[in-house]
């Protein structure tokens, strides 16, 4: 991955930070703490089971319209 450097004052970064949506928040913490790959493979496993085993929402029940 190519390195990227940029400056900014610790106001910008926070108003960039409280701007990110809850899947880039995720994203970016699980970027700063990689033992949390583990924890979000264990719950991709557990949710596939529970696809499996009908115990969840498949993907067309979730996106289906009201």
């Amino acid at each position: 991955m190519p390195k990227v450097e940029i400056e900014l004052k610790l106001e910008q970064l926070a108003q960039a930070l409280n701007a990110l949506s809850p899947g880039e928040l995720e994203t970016l913490e699980l970027l700063l703490n990689p033992e949390l790959k583990e924890e979000l493979q264990r719950r991709r496993k557990e949710a596939r089971e529970e696809l499996a085993q009908g115990k969840a929402l498949s993907e067309e029940e979730l996106f289906a319209p009201e």
